[in-house]
């Protein structure tokens, strides 16, 4: 059975009830508390990850209990070692000569038996040669063999030139030492003859001398056409006009005979280095056509003959 007991509310008790309330209010005053802030946690940088490098090796020693499935254990001090060469008997040596061997910490380079180094003797050219700050030997100047000089005299080819390269007697001096007639070495074309022929000196000098003087201002220094094509004389064997050619053909130039192509006006008939010669020795420009090298060949010839006479090049 349950009993349910209520007490009346009376203002006895009210009054108690306030004045406890506020005795408690009053006596104990309710402190002000201020929360501090806390600081926030900053965020911490990610480590970065590890990438591992194709190309870093890393030490692993032997002595770990459980290495790498992949690593291999070698012992290096147990590996065999080279062993010495030694030659068979049945391997033919004949043409290999016997070599020595020497025991030292560094392998040297292996001589022949037969090769004494104490017995050669040292080159004085090698004592001689100073050494450069390397220590090394310096390199030999190469020098140039020098032309010989050719000299301007020679030895006189023919009685009507001098002992000057290019350069033939004046005619004063050929007439009054009697030298009337010059003569050359011709062949011909036709018939193969080959024979020495005279010109008249008197007669060929002045119908050249007359050409000269007549046709020089219509020449304009190049050689006409009869010199540079010049008309040969009839071979007295075959009969043969325009045939007969100066020999000149393996003919040093020293020796090539000037005053006999002047009277014959075969100077045509040199080839180009042979007019270059005769116009280097006689100081005249050599550069140049061919048929104005002719033309000033003529002239200095003509000159060298009459040097008082109008044959100026």
């Amino acid at each position: 059975m349950a009993i349910d007991i209520n007490f009346p509310p009376s203002e006895e008790n009210n009054n108690e009830e306030l004045h406890l309330s506020l005795f408690t209010t009053s006596s104990h005053p309710q402190p002000n508390i201020q929360l501090e802030e806390q600081p926030q946690p900053q965020p911490q940088p990610q480590p970065k990850r590890y990438k591992p490098n194709p190309f870093d090796f890393r030490y692993i020693p032997l002595d770990t209990p459980n290495p790498s499935s992949l690593l291999v254990e070698y012992d290096f001090l147990k590996l065999p070692q080279p062993q010495p060469y030694t030659p068979s008997l049945q391997e033919n040596h004949s043409l290999v000569p016997p070599l020595q061997q020497n025991n030292d910490m560094h392998e040297k380079e292996l001589l022949p038996s037969t090769c004494n180094l104490s017995s050669q003797k040292p080159n004085p050219k090698d004592q001689d040669q100073e050494k450069g700050p390397s220590g090394l030997r310096p390199r030999k100047k190469l020098v140039r063999a020098r032309r010989k000089i050719k000299t301007d005299t020679i030895a006189l080819p023919y009685p009507w030139a001098t002992s000057k390269r290019a350069t033939v007697q004046s005619l004063e001096y050929l007439l009054s030492n009697n030298i009337v007639s010059i003569s050359g070495v011709v062949k011909c074309k036709s018939c193969n003859e080959k024979y020495e022929i005279q010109f008249d000196l008197k007669e060929k000098f002045k119908e050249v001398a007359t050409f000269i003087i007549e046709e020089r201002d219509n020449m304009h220094d190049r050689a006409p056409k009869s010199w540079d094509k010049c008309v040969l004389p009839t071979c007295n064997r075959c009969r043969k006009e325009n045939s007969l050619e100066p020999v000149l053909n393996n003919v040093k130039k020293k020796t090539i005979n000037w005053l006999f192509l002047l009277l014959g006006q075969m100077i045509g008939c040199c080839n180009i280095n042979y007019l270059k010669y005769f116009c280097k020795h006689t100081k005249n420009h050599r550069t140049g056509a061919k048929d104005r090298l002719i033309y000033v060949t003529y002239l200095v010839l003509c000159k060298q003959l009459c040097p008082n006479g109008p044959f100026d090049p």
